[in-house]
């Protein structure tokens, strides 16, 4: 029996999480049950994310429903201050719910039901659903998605610009889950002619909301396709009267609370009955008639925006009617993204998660004075200068591979003519549309808008997830010592840098939320946003798994949260879905896509596994289920074409593949592909390149291998030694001892590994005297004592646990890089303000997202693998 906690708030409208099995605890078919923290069965659906190499349930996942909120759910709702919320059991058979969701499929059109609201939706055509119902009412009818396009970009001093507005079409719908507990619908299709989509909508037991999951491909031209505007709408059945009709959107902390037709500060009084009413969204009642035959002299409102221009504030304003202008209202800072537009028999709330972090976004209610009023979350708001992806510099005369290298010396861009290209990126928000019975209290409102933001997620304890053996070195935090409590320190420092970085720097916005930047100007007091290669980080050195270990063995919500933002923007945006690249990421710039280094370890599913195992999120699950072929991205582009010595010319029969960023990459795809479907061509080839390196006469050492793409097999004759100080640094050595841990029983894997990470840092006599040369390239030490640490720790060489601590504390002998972190004695915060900077901020200069992420990694690894060695300085 397992015990689950609440990640930071109760879930009250249908929650998905993952659980972690050690191997061999539960046998695949087994049933779970699932009982709240009193005792009692709580309907739950179960299914296997991942298994362990002899069959064994690895991870699973689970789903539960709505929950009613009175009752055993006050008691379920512990857990966020580590209580247990629930308690899951595998071996005996669920409970399940009174009222099950149900998917049922007639003539094209399939009705979903959650037992409190109805979907009814077309396999093809206009709209994401045709209707919404609660009970026998309609609410909302054609719920669909909107666009706007542009031939050229907005003018700088304005002036007309012709639009084209276009209707997603749906081409297909899937049914990827039927309930009893929780069902999901995928639909695919395009906004009009171009931006292919996919939707789903999550339905839960018991629950009036619905969350959608929405994902576009930008396929556009960028020096021709200007994005104006994007979308999710659906027309809203009003049947009240006017002043029974109310229209709710999301400030900071509370809401915007309006009448169509209001009765409050009126010449005459309505009645105080009748104006508390209308406040509270309940009927009006009974008017007096001083006001009640005069009804028709007061304006109904007809229309209200809210704009998020930016991260820090939104635009408030109404109208009667088109053709008549619009009434600023007091505007404020950061929307919550919710709204609702309906009356007091009913209405709909609609809400994007993330809506200001993610401007510019905006909320309309158009036509509420009508039968029928109109609710649109715009994903980009067309008050924006329409979205602008051309790349952001001429090329400066960079036509060669030479000049082009020449470029990277000096702004550390990677410059190439055409491959500044966003086609095939892609983008991924989270809406929610909620079937009301009535006007929702602002109470209600702002739990939604919590809801709709920080999802309600269940979670295992740290210790139980380390108990269960996965995601390879990481050990809880240890303060047992000063020496212990002093890289811990630093480890809270790190993180919690980066979220004030986050903030102070806004590193906000439709493309770049999730991201943070790469390299910090210390002159200027900001980071080098307009600086070639050192702008947008875009995974590299990997704060990604740096983040995630970082949550496993802390638990902490706040580090999931960012975390989770990180993975949705380098899975989506600095990734290529379609198109030539597809299947590859970008390396660092200052646009995400404007890097001619188009590689697999940026798109590398090391990076995503945490997110998908931990919340089973589908979305995330097709990231890595594109990188199922993965050794077939190496046909499209040589990554070492500008510097390569030799000639070369990929050949799908001699495909060149690195060791190191290129096979852990590799190995990452072949054993998620393998661990998630049983995939028997991505477990030969896992398998057999990991037999391979191991025949290889100089094992990792060789550098790189020529992978026949029709076996999947290295030639392994190469006799040659050749090291990059990049090699283990995008998650090669977390790879490498998750496999070894599997017990695979490679030959000649782990002793290829070892060697490996005793040789890197070891004494150029060492080197040679084991090799027959000095070792070249060797760089970043205190990132790379995590693979003498694992070396020690493997064969409990306890001077060899010494030799890593000092080289994780010194540095010494670093031939090309030197980590600032190392020598930075004390870790304080400088506060700079005054006429030199924009405002005032809290500065480190000394930490660069390569140093955090690979001290993080080194210092996580270090003290699972050595901790007991370290000693007081």
């Amino acid at each position: 029996m397992t015990a689950l906690s609440w990640l930071d708030r109760p879930g009250d409208e249908g929650t998905t999480w993952g659980v972690p099995w050690p191997r061999g605890a539960v046998e695949r078919g087994t049933p779970f049950a699932l009982a709240g923290a009193d005792g009692h069965e709580v309907p739950v659906q179960s299914w296997v994310t991942a298994t362990w190499p002899d069959g064994s349930v690895k991870w699973s996942a689970h789903a539960i429903g709505a929950r009613p909120a009175t009752g055993a759910s006050r008691t379920e709702a512990r857990g966020t201050d580590g209580e247990p919320a629930y308690r899951i059991e595998p071996g005996r058979e669920p409970a399940r719910p009174a009222v099950p969701v149900t998917v049922t499929r007639d003539g094209g059109v399939l009705r979903v039901s959650t037992g409190v609201v109805t979907w009814t939706i077309e396999e093809s055509g206009g709209t994401l659903a045709r209707s919404i119902s609660r009970g026998s009412r309609e609410i909302a009818r054609d719920v669909r998605l909107v666009s706007l396009r542009q031939s050229e970009p907005t003018p700088d001093e304005g002036g007309p610009v012709a639009r084209e507005q276009a209707t997603g079409q749906v081409t297909g719908v899937t049914v990827e889950q039927d309930g009893p507990v929780r069902a999901v619908l995928r639909l695919e299709g395009r906004h009009g002619d171009w931006l292919p989509f996919t939707v789903r909508l999550y339905f839960y037991a018991g629950a009036e909301n619905v969350r959608i999951m929405h994902t576009f491909v930008w396929d556009g031209d960028a020096e021709r396709d200007f994005l104006a505007g994007l979308g999710l709408r659906a027309d809203v059945v009003m049947r009240d009267e006017p002043h029974d009709r109310h229209v709710r959107l999301a400030g900071t902390d509370g809401f915007l609370t309006e009448a169509v037709r209001g009765l409050t500060g009126l010449r005459r009084d309505p009645g105080e009955s009748a104006r508390r009413a209308q406040v509270e969204g309940r009927p009006a009642g009974e008017i007096d008639p001083e006001v009640a035959t005069r009804l028709h002299l007061i304006p109904a409102w007809n229309d209200y925006t809210l704009d998020q221009g930016s991260a820090d504030g939104y635009t408030l304003r109404k109208r009667t009617a088109e053709g008549h202008s619009w009434v600023t209202i007091p505007s404020g800072t950061r929307s919550a993204g919710y709204g609702y537009v309906g009356g007091v028999s009913g209405g709909l709330g609609f809400g994007l998660r993330d809506f200001w972090r993610l401007h510019p976004a905006r909320l309309d209610v158009r036509n509420a004075a009508t039968g029928l009023a109109t609710a649109t979350v715009w994903l980009w708001s067309p008050s924006a200068p329409a979205m602008d992806l051309r790349f952001y510099h001429d090329g400066m005369g960079q036509d060669t591979y030479a000049e082009q290298l020449e470029g990277l010396e000096v702004t550390y861009e990677d410059y190439e003519p055409g491959f500044g290209d966003p086609h095939g990126v892609a983008r991924t928000h989270e809406l929610t549309l909620r079937a009301h019975d009535a006007t929702p209290s602002s109470t209600a409102l702002a739990a939604h808008a919590a809801a709709m933001n920080a999802p309600g997620l269940l979670a295992v304890s740290p210790r139980r997830m380390r108990e269960a053996g996965v995601f390879g070195v990481w050990e809880l935090p240890d303060r047992s010592t000063p020496a212990h409590a002093r890289i811990e320190d630093r480890l809270d420092f790190l993180f919690d840098l980066y979220v004030r970085e986050r903030e102070q720097r806004r590193w906000y916005g439709f493309w770049d939320y999730g991201d943070v930047m790469h390299t910090y100007d210390g002159d200027r007091h900001t980071w080098r946003y307009d600086v070639g290669g050192y702008a947008w980080d875009n995974s590299e050195l990997s704060p990604d798994l740096w983040l995630w270990l970082q949550y496993l063995r802390t638990g902490r919500a706040e580090v999931f949260r960012f975390a989770e933002a990180m993975t949705r923007h380098t899975g989506e945006v600095d990734v290529y879905h379609l198109g030539r690249w597809k299947g590859l990421g970008s390396r660092h710039n200052v646009q995400h896509w404007g890097c001619s280094c188009k590689q697999l370890r940026i798109s590398n599913a090391a990076y995503r596994r945490f997110y998908y195992y931990l919340t089973a999120d589908e979305r995330t699950g097709d990231l890595m289920d594109e990188l199922s072929t993965p050794e077939e991205t190496f046909v499209v582009i040589d990554p070492t074409r500008k510097v390569r010595e030799d000639v070369y010319t990929p050949d799908p029969s001699a495909l060149s593949v690195g060791l190191g960023t290129d096979w852990g990459s590799l190995a990452a795809a072949w054993l998620t592909r393998w661990e998630r479907h049983g995939d028997e061509r991505a477990r030969d080839r896992l398998l057999g390149t990991m037999a391979d390196i191991g025949a290889m006469p100089r094992r990792f050492l060789t550098g790189e291998g020529r992978l026949d793409l029709a076996t999947g097999r290295f030639d392994t004759s190469g006799d040659k030694i050749s090291i990059s100080h990049l090699s283990s640094l995008f998650g090669l050595p977390e790879m490498c001892a998750e496999l070894i841990a599997l017990g695979l029983d490679v030959p000649g894997f782990e002793e290829a590994w070892l060697e490996y990470c005793r040789l890197y840092l070891a004494t150029p006599e060492q080197q040679e005297a084991e090799t027959g040369q000095r070792l070249s390239g060797i760089s970043l030490i205190q990132a790379h004592s995590r693979l003498t640490a694992y070396a020690a720790a493997r064969t409990g060489d306890a001077e060899l646990a010494a030799w890593a601590w000092r080289k994780f504390r010194l540095g010494e002998g670093d031939q090309l890089n030197r980590n600032p972190l190392q020598h930075q004695e004390n870790w304080e915060l400088t506060v700079v303000d005054g006429p030199e900077v924009p405002h005032p901020v809290y500065e480190a200069p000394f930490v660069s997202t390569n140093s955090a992420a690979q001290y993080g990694l080194a210092a996580i690894h270090n003290l699972a693998l050595i901790g007991r060695h370290l000693a007081e300085r």
